[in-house]
């Protein structure tokens, strides 16, 4: 398992509004494309240094494609890297202002003291 990777996916997929859309669209091509692509790539790097080692868990990889934030948080995901992705996800789909927002938290609501370790 790896918390890095995990968050790389979350701040790289957030930050690019055409893999949102791909990721609410459909996850699991997203998901896989990213993980072959985008995984072993170093962040602000040319496009020629690479990693060669890294790749989602099965069970990472379906809590990614199921867009599962308490799964993730419980892996180690930030929470904040999941919200501010999901919000763009979901936030659309609610009528009520900070709908999403209060159920992310609801859903979260069983966590207590001392929560998972989110240090990469």
């Amino acid at each position: 398992m790896s918390k890095y990777l995990l968050n790389k996916f979350l701040f790289t997929v957030d930050r690019d509004p055409e893999l949102v859309e791909r990721y609410r669209a459909d996850p699991r091509e997203l998901v896989t494309w990213w993980e072959s692509t985008m995984a072993n790539s170093l962040l602000n790097c040319h496009g020629d240094e690479a990693s060669t080692w890294l790749a989602f868990t099965a069970e990472e990889r379906e809590a990614l494609i199921g867009h599962d934030h308490v799964k993730l948080f419980e892996m180690g995901a930030h929470p904040f890297l999941t919200l501010t992705l999901f919000i763009a996800l979901f936030e659309r789909d609610n009528t009520e202002p900070l709908e999403y927002q209060k159920a992310y938290g609801a859903a979260l609501a069983g966590f207590s003291l001392p929560y998972p370790d989110i240090a990469t």
